[in-house]
């Protein structure tokens, strides 16, 4: 890449949103602006602002050189930090997302990184959503399912999660306890005849018909709640009834009914001095 000053232009351009804004900020002329920008759009072969009266506006390739330069800029500022030698310090927010199930086990590591670096902001976003890491959307990932094939990505073990069938007392008091594998007449918490990733689909697909579903969903942290309350017999992550007074283990866990969760980063930002932090955290965590 030749153009660095002209990337770090037209990504001014694109967070101010005019070329004179930009040419202040960069202590330049404007017409050094716009030259830059002709010669970036020249060497990409693309056109990376719509100029309108208003100001400029990104076109689908300056998008991705937006995402590009969020990443430069991240990693200069990194690079930065590190030459000036601010040991203890790092710069910029740390963004992490999660399922929402997975939040208590990743929640003693924010907290243990939020102490020892009170001044960098923590962004944490729970849900089911995937962070596009490569556009900058996340820092760290952690997600639950098949290993992540992604070039780009650095995938590391975080847990693995065994699923047993469990039942509220409540419901054991109306309806009784199942006896071995007869599920006659009894309900259940869950989903069935959706293709489905979770490790206990093809049990449920066996044995539940659709009319025995008493709550139909395929949230899990819902399907923990609608089984305390009796709602029905439902799939719960071992330590998520381990030491819960009102479940009943009908079904143990079992190492077939295993999910995995990894931790994922980017790799451009991956050792990054925020990003190993944190992650130095993680593991802490988990020993």
């Amino acid at each position: 890449m030749e153009r660095w000053s002209e990337l770090r232009t037209a990504y001014k351009v694109a967070r101010l949103g005019t070329v004179s804004a930009a040419a202040e900020a960069l202590g330049f002329h404007r017409a050094t602006v716009n030259r830059h920008i002709d010669l970036l759009e020249q060497d990409l072969g693309a056109k990376i602002f719509i100029r309108h009266a208003r100001g400029y506006t990104l076109t689908d390739a300056g998008q991705d050189m937006l995402d590009v330069a969020n990443r430069a800029d991240e990693l200069f500022t990194d690079l930065e930090g590190r030459s000036r030698g601010h040991a203890g310090q790092l710069s910029g927010e740390l963004t992490v997302t999660a399922l929402i199930g997975v939040v208590p086990l990743i929640m003693p590591a924010i907290k243990a990184f939020h102490l020892a670096h009170p001044k960098t902001p923590i962004e944490f976003v729970a849900g089911a959503k995937l962070a596009r890491l490569e556009h900058g959307e996340a820092h760290v990932a952690f997600r639950a399912g098949a290993k992540s094939q992604q070039p780009d990505y650095v995938v590391l073990p975080f847990r693995n999660f065994r699923f047993g069938l469990y039942a509220s007392q409540d419901y054991i008091a109306r309806n009784g306890r199942p006896s071995g594998q007869q599920f006659s007449g009894h309900r259940f918490v869950g989903n069935v005849g959706e293709r489905s990733p979770i490790p206990y689909s093809d049990w449920m697909e066996e044995h539940v018909d659709r009319a025995d579903l008493s709550f139909r969903t395929s949230d899990q942290q819902v399907i923990r709640g609608a089984v305390r309350m009796g709602f029905g017999l439902g799939f719960l992550a071992e330590q998520d009834a381990r030491g819960d007074p009102n479940l009943v283990e009908i079904i143990p866990p079992d190492d077939a009914w295993t999910a995995s969760i990894w931790i994922v980063t980017h790799v451009d930002l991956h050792r990054t001095a925020k990003v190993q932090e944190f992650l130095r955290f993680v593991r802490e965590a988990e020993k």
